[in-house]
């Protein structure tokens, strides 16, 4: 049985995986990374209905996902930290446990006889992200800081994608620059795909979630600034169809609806047809402590250039670590649905110019943002700090 195996490494993240969120990417590159190089690995995530609980990844990674019918979220992780916790307890040979989230990390770190190395994914921070999704009291929030605080600092490694958060953590959380080390996100250079049939003649891309702090709203702004054009926006949205209702109804009252082609959940293939062959893609990131104090490094625009697709994206600071020039794309005003209606017109006036920023975009995603230069970071890292162990 699965659970009854005794495993070297433990990989957690209270994401669903496999699925259509970007997260899931990341997943799948830095815990395979991981599991792979020890005899035997666990993936711990979340399942759905279509999902196995135990699965087989490969030779030697086994999949473990907890199902819950509870809703209510705080009580959902609580419940798969225990489990978690039930499940360590019987574990005699683990030697790395990396986690993506504190409600994996809580349970690791408290272990009694914890002789493993913890190494924190920290990609987000639930006092900054959860209050963009629930109405959270602030003695609860309270609550929530300090548990990350104690992963933050109890943690061996801390793994950041981006300056914006490794700043974060050195200045408001007091962290030791030592213990921190910045690995940004990587991206596929998938091959090439055929145009989908239904595709307009001109079209430009938004992929992704539609969080409030994605910023979508600016851009369909932007776009009842350009009904003079023929171009199309194409969203590719990694959430089912009721999710996205609202954004219907808000591009319904733009008088827009007619301009934009829905998309849900597509298969990375078909993802890739669709971003390789738009004119561009947008990232408008919206100026909120979700990517201004926290950070990011956002897969959406790694992705697009990796198919030499050029990104038009919000001039911030996490941006800046991908779009370093305007040679490989293109950074406007976050929150300016005018300037962006003006940028995209630009871009269409000279469409030479746009495909040769594209190309740019390519050769620098492969020089610079390859997963597997990613995750060969990654594992230098971790085998240092678990050899240092040994060491000691």
């Amino acid at each position: 049985m699965i659970e009854k195996t005794q495993y070297q490494a433990l990989y957690t993240a209270f994401d669903v995986f496999p699925s259509a969120k970007g997260a899931a990417t990341h997943i799948y590159h830095f815990s395979k990374s991981i599991l792979k190089a020890y005899p035997q690995g666990m993936l711990y995530v979340l399942g759905d209905d279509k999902l196995p609980v135990y699965d087989t990844w490969e030779e030697n990674i086994h999949i473990w996902r907890f199902k819950s019918t509870e809703n209510n979220f705080l009580e959902k992780t609580e419940a798969y930290s225990q489990q978690l916790m039930l499940w360590l307890k019987e574990q005699k040979k683990l030697k790395v446990c990396h986690f993506r989230d504190i409600w994996g990390g809580i349970p690791i770190l408290l272990h009694p006889h914890k002789n493993y190395q913890s190494i924190f994914e920290v990609n987000a921070l639930p006092s900054i992200e959860l209050p963009y999704r629930y109405e959270i009291s602030q003695t609860l929030l309270t609550k929530i800081r300090e548990l990350e605080q104690f992963c933050l600092e109890k943690a061996d490694l801390l793994i950041v994608p981006s300056e914006v958060i490794r700043q974060h953590l050195l200045v408001q959380r007091n962290i030791s620059s030592e213990k921190i080390k910045l690995i940004q996100n990587g991206a596929e250079l998938p091959k090439n795909q055929n145009r989908p049939l239904e595709a307009p003649q001109q079209y430009a891309i938004y992929f992704g979630a539609l969080q409030e702090w994605q910023g979508v709203d600016t851009l369909f702004r932007a776009f009842r600034l350009l009904q003079d054009t023929d171009l199309h926006l194409v969203i590719c949205s990694s959430h089912k169809y009721r999710f996205t209702k609202p954004y219907h109804k808000f591009a319904e009252k733009l008088g827009i609806s007619e301009k934009i082609i829905w998309k849900y959940q597509l298969s990375k293939e078909e993802l890739y047809a669709w971003v390789e062959h738009a004119l561009f893609s947008f990232a408008p990131l919206k100026e909120c402590s979700r990517n201004l104090e926290q950070g990011c490094s956002p897969l959406k625009i790694l992705e697009s250039m990796a198919v030499a697709t050029p990104v038009i994206a919000s001039d911030m600071p996490v941006t800046r670590e991908i779009i370093n020039n305007e040679y490989v794309g293109k950074l406007i005003r976050a929150d300016r649905p005018a300037e962006w209606a003006r940028a995209v017109r630009i871009w269409l006036s000279y469409p030479d110019n746009v495909k040769k920023i594209g190309k740019n975009a390519q050769e620098h995603i492969k020089k610079h943002f390859s997963w597997e230069s990613k995750t060969s970071e990654l594992l230098k890292e971790i085998h240092y700090l678990v050899y240092q162990a040994e060491k000691n």
